[in-house]
This record gives structure tokens, C-alpha cells and sequence, in this order.
């Protein structure tokens, strides 16, 4: 009864959000009608059956109300005070990287909702993400991650350091035979979505130490790498 509820709670909330956007920013509605038409039919209790489905719905539900709330502002400059509340990630995402993909037409998006509502989406190495993220924290950095990023922006992380500049940030452990095309896909997603820098950063977990070894690389990059720059390290 309780996975039922919160699962009625989600649709409702979207459909709420639909409603709530359509006066304040038609793409982001166009986008929200696109999930709704995803999730409609699908039966409360078989929603709740897919935790990933969820956390995403959860993520976008968040993100366009924090969106409306800053977009439903009277003036420019309430906005940009909002903003500057923010951390830089939060600031990179909702004022850069999110609006770009509410106004853009995502062209992978209609694969992977399909491979997440059929559960052949899974985050390989979503472990070590979550130790290296951990480690950005004990090192005080910040991070920021977000299934969008993840699927349609080849970002696993967004990081940043002492600067406060995000960088995105990919983790794989792909072979060497594949590595070279998998970089080339990543540098060419980035470039789409006019991410200015990147960090594609592989590793072998055979190797004492590698999580300590990325996030050195991570924050120096996030605070070093210049625009225009996308750094393969292996």
C-alpha cells in the first residue's frame, strides 16, 4: 500500500508540474508530458518494482521545482540571487546544464527510457563512482550526479574543488580494445551539449589505491583544466 502511494504521489506530482510549467516554460512542459506519456500506463505497484525508474522520476521532479521556483521569480536579478546560493555544481546544473537539455532535443533519450523501464540499464561501475564521490567529499570537494547527465551527457560525476569550476567527469573500466571508441563517443557527447571540459578517466581495479589516484586527478583537473579541453587518463 505504502510503494502504491508514493508511486500515485510521483504521478500526481508530475502532472502537477505539467500543469504548473505550461505558463512558465512550454519546453520544460514538452519534456514532463514526454515522461508522463512514458510512465502513464504502467500500474503503481509495477512502478515501484523499478528503483531506478523512481530515483530518475524522483531526480526530475526535483529538478524542474527547483527550476519553476527560480524561473517563477518577478525579475532577472531575483533569479541570479538564487543562483548565487547555490553551490557551483548546483549552479553549472541548473543553470547551465539543465535548461540545455529541456530546450534541446535529446536523441537518447527515447533509448535508454526504454532499457531503464526494461531493466537492461545498470550502472557498471556505480560502485566505484560512489567511492570516488565519497572521497571528492572527504577531500572537500563536491559532487554532483545525475541520471540525465549520466545517459544523454556521458557525465557519471560533476565535480569541483577548491575553484569552484564543475568539471564532468566519466569512470569506466572498459578493456583497451574498446577504450579508444568509447572516448571518442564520450568527447563527442560533451561536445554536443557544449560542455566546455571534461575528464574521462579509466581505471583498473586491480591496482592498490586507484579510487585515492582518481579523485587526485579529479580535483586538479577541476581546478586546472582549461576550457576547450577534454583529458583522457588511464
Amino acid at each position: 500500500m505504502g510503494y502504491s502511494l508514493q508511486a500515485k504521489e510521483i504521478k500526481d506530482k508530475l502532472n502537477l508540474l505539467i500543469e504548473q510549467a505550461s505558463d512558465i516554460d512550454p519546453n520544460l512542459t514538452r519534456k514532463l508530458r514526454e515522461i508522463n506519456r512514458w510512465i502513464k500506463y504502467i500500474k503503481l505497484g509495477s512502478l515501484m518494482s523499478k528503483p531506478i525508474v523512481v530515483a530518475f522520476l524522483l531526480e526530475v521532479i526535483t529538478d524542474s521545482q527547483v527550476w519553476l521556483a527560480i524561473r517563477s521569480l518577478p525579475s532577472e536579478e531575483e533569479q541570479k540571487l538564487q543562483f548565487e546560493k547555490m553551490t557551483a555544481n548546483e549552479k553549472y546544473w541548473y543553470g547551465y546544464l539543465f535548461p540545455k537539455w529541456i530546450n534541446a532535443t535529446d536523441t537518447k533519450f527515447h533509448i535508454w527510457k526504454k532499457k531503464m523501464m526494461s531493466g537492461e540499464f545498470n550502472q557498471a561501475d556505480s560502485d566505484i563512482i560512489k567511492y570516488i564521490a565519497q572521497d571528492v567529499v572527504d577531500r572537500k570537494g563536491d559532487f554532483w550526479r545525475r541520471y540525465i547527465a549520466d545517459l544523454s551527457m556521458a557525465t557519471d560525476l560533476i565535480v569541483s574543488s577548491h575553484q569552484n569550476k564543475p568539471l564532468c567527469i566519466q569512470v569506466t573500466s572498459v578493456s583497451e580494445e574498446f577504450h579508444g571508441q568509447k572516448y571518442q563517443k564520450w568527447e563527442n557527447a560533451l561536445q554536443l551539449w557544449k560542455i566546455e571540459r571534461g575528464l574521462f578517466l579509466s581505471y583498473n581495479p586491480q591496482e592498490n589505491d586507484f579510487v585515492h589516484q582518481l579523485v587526485n586527478v579529479a580535483l586538479y583537473n577541476s581546478d586546472h583544466l582549461a576550457d576547450g579541453k577534454y583529458i583522457n587518463f588511464s
